[in-house]
């Protein structure tokens, strides 16, 4: 991984500096790019709020071997990670890499890692096509994710998420307020209940939500007919002074528990952090930014090589807390905070 993140780093240049620690902190504003918006602050606290979660250590157990394998909309994973839907190189890569090889390397990336990987949207048509196009390659084994766009264009954008085959579609309701998407004259804007409502009885493919941040929309996605969530702030990219994803996530998970597969993001950069989103609720994770660094510096391959290490990762935390498979991870993961 130490050669395919400095293979990234060259490729990148100018883009992203692949830090250290990548808290948001050195790439505030930089959108275009891999930063967050505005102050930076969302993307700041999507990382600190899950750097605040701690973990019992438990050694006195019989778990020596677990499993990380999850099921999500019917589909068995080998670990509870996703790719999250990230395209547009055009825009946010300064066009370093051709946006169909992008889609196909996050794709059958996660393939050979045994996962699965959304795909994206985005202002230029070849955003979608290339997801269309990916899915297709992978059989169905990818989810087409749409922006909050205008309903006819978004129905015409599930039917050819259906003719692909995919296992299931999303919309990015937290790409509503995008400025570039408006620019290149193609307009989002918020998702009425009842248009979510009409996109799921439009299909009989399971409809994922993502872009929750609060407890009575993940509600509202659930009646309205979806069968999964993501609960998130869009990487720290659609609005300022958001709270970190982590903390809102448990409050979330509870009031949808058993109603709706719940999926999470925003700073996840190692195993223990998957392992942390699954102790405070979520069945699964997205991870983004890390999928750009292995997918450029290492295509297919580096994708595949980015799970792997996650899923080692995940393991070790769950034997050293006691925990045998990631249905069984919740609140006794974690270490209450008695400092205040």
């Amino acid at each position: 991984m130490d050669r395919c993140r400095q293979q990234a780093k060259e490729k990148l240049e100018g883009i992203c500096r692949l830090c250290r620690i990548c808290n948001g902190r050195v790439c505030v504003g930089e959108i275009p790019g891999m930063g967050g918006f505005g102050s930076g602050s969302s993307f700041i606290n999507n990382y600190e709020a899950l750097q605040k979660v701690k973990l019992n250590l438990r050694t006195l157990h019989n778990v020596s071997a677990p499993t990380t394998e999850v099921e999500i909309l019917g589909r068995r994973l080998a670990l509870p990670v996703l790719g999250a839907a990230v395209a547009g190189t055009k825009i946010n890569f300064q066009g370093r890499m051709d946006e169909d090889e992008f889609c196909q390397v996050q794709v059958q990336g996660a393939l050979a890692a045994g996962t699965i990987a959304l795909t994206g949207d985005g202002g230029y048509p070849e955003v979608f096509a290339a997801s269309i196009k990916a899915t297709k390659a992978a059989k169905g084994a990818a989810i087409p994710i749409i922006k909050p766009r205008l309903l006819p264009d978004i129905i015409t954008r599930l039917r050819q998420a259906e003719e692909a085959g995919a296992m299931a579609v999303g919309i990015d309701v937290d790409a509503a307020g995008l400025i570039n998407m408006r620019l290149l004259g193609q307009p989002v804007s918020p998702l009425s209940p009842a248009n979510l409502a009409k996109i799921c009885r439009s299909t009989k493919l399971p409809v994922i939500v993502k872009g929750i941040m609060t407890t009575d929309e993940a509600v509202l996605a659930q009646e309205a007919g979806a069968q999964a969530i993501v609960v998130s702030n869009h990487g720290g990219r659609a609005l300022d002074h958001t709270p970190g994803t982590a903390e809102v996530l448990p409050e979330i998970a509870e009031a949808v528990r058993g109603r709706l597969t719940v999926l999470a993001d925003g700073g996840v950069r190692t195993g223990t952090d998957v392992l942390k989103f699954l102790a405070l609720g979520a069945d699964a994770v997205l991870v983004g930014r890390p999928v750009v660094w292995a997918a450029f510096g290492g295509g297919a391959e580096g994708v595949q090589m980015l799970y792997q290490k996650l899923a080692e990762e995940l393991k070790v935390a769950m034997i050293l807390t006691g925990c045998a498979c990631p249905q069984e991870a919740g609140r006794r993961l974690l270490a209450v905070d008695k400092s205040c």
